[in-house]
């Protein structure tokens, strides 16, 4: 009895506040099915790390032990969760309409522009580039960029970044219509499914591979990983190992990955004021690259015959596939015969090829100027 006074008298309002959070975390996996197989985890090790001596986050407990071997000492996680992103990705409407690479590469732009903010107001460079990549709505790569250029808010950078990939559905739709015109959203697009060749599909991750290693060495990690999953998935001998990588190896690697990174959520490391900073400079960037993709698209159709619906700009993040339904419902909500999933798809792809590239390419910078 006197053990379970001392603990409860241990309870500040933060480890309160936590519970909260991860209660809201649990909430939206569950009611709103928002990306429920990382969100649930997450909301789950909140509470669970906030418990007054919690056990699982001890020097030797699984949460720590789980940390320190598969996210600190060799990001493992996030690089083997990108070999089943890899093995997901159908890289057919891209190649079939190469022109939306400039998509993926404009809806970046947000990560440059928060990057200098965040230096503006006073964030040191390493945290600043750590800050401004979670735009890319990618955790795989937010965790890297963070973990390499060792910053400080390496906790909330992470969850805020897995967060707002969850909040795509939210987000996008409100700022696509604060861009666009009813006529723009209402532009159709028709998709010709033009035969891509297998030795093409087979060849293209091997290429990307060979020149995201050329033009960012550090990217090579995040990149060579999906690109090989994809490899598996295009190789055509692989059919088994391909579903388990896209289905049985995904999810339970997103659901390690969501509850070793609730071990980073305890309340002295994430009640604070930088914290809400954070949040706020992610959305920032996360909104700015969505408009970024969104204005590229409207720039493109001055120069081109066949327009492009600017809603498909905004499926150049790299939050994967999420971005590309959203588009594909908002569609269909302005125009119910008008489908613009396969052109959302081919946007999302890019970005995420672009987001891996980019986020090495800062890495570089950071660690050169530092």
């Amino acid at each position: 009895m006197d053990f379970l006074i001392e603990t409860i008298s241990k309870v500040e309002w933060q480890h309160a506040l936590m519970w909260f959070i991860g209660g809201l975390l649990i909430f939206l996996a569950i009611k709103k099915d928002m990306e429920p197989a990382l969100l649930l985890p997450m909301g789950f090790g909140a509470i669970l790390v906030n418990i007054p001596g919690s056990a699982l986050i001890a020097e030797d407990g699984i949460l720590s032990s789980l940390f320190k071997v598969g996210i600190e000492a060799s990001e493992a996680m996030p690089l083997l969760l990108f070999i089943g992103i890899g093995a997901m990705i159908d890289f057919g409407p891209l190649l079939t309409n190469p022109k939306l690479f400039i998509l993926g590469g404009a809806a970046q732009l947000g990560i440059f522009v928060t990057l200098i903010l965040s230096a503006v107001i006073g964030f040191p460079l390493n945290d600043s580039a750590s800050i401004a990549i979670i735009g890319a709505a990618d955790g795989p790569t937010s965790i890297l960029v963070a973990l390499k250029l060792g910053s400080q808010f390496f906790a909330p950078i992470m969850v805020v970044a897995y967060s707002y990939m969850a909040l795509v559905p939210i987000v996008q739709p409100a700022v696509v219509k604060l861009c666009t015109t009813k006529k723009e959203r209402r532009i159709k697009m028709h998709y010709s499914a033009k035969q891509v060749s297998r030795l093409t599909r087979i060849l293209f991750p091997i290429v990307v591979a060979l020149v995201a290693g050329l033009i960012a060495p550090a990217s090579l990690s995040l990149v060579g990983m999906l690109m090989f999953g994809n490899l598996i998935r295009e190789c055509g001998i692989l059919k088994s190992l391909s579903e388990t990588a896209q289905n049985a190896f995904s999810n339970i690697i997103t659901l390690l990955l969501g509850i070793t990174i609730a071990s980073q959520m305890k309340a002295e490391q994430f009640v604070q004021w930088e914290t809400l900073m954070i949040m706020g400079l992610g959305l920032f960037a996360f909104i700015f690259d969505t408009v970024g993709g969104v204005m590229c698209a409207k720039l493109m159709n001055l120069f081109s015959k066949e327009k492009i619906n600017p809603m498909v700009g905004a499926a150049g993040v790299s939050a994967f596939p999420m971005a590309a339904r959203v588009v594909e419902k908002m569609g269909i909500k302005e125009d119910p015969s008008n489908h613009l999933l396969m052109h959302a798809v081919g946007a999302n792809v890019s970005g995420q090829i672009a987001s891996a590239i980019v986020g090495g390419l800062i890495i570089g910078l950071v660690q050169a100027l530092l």
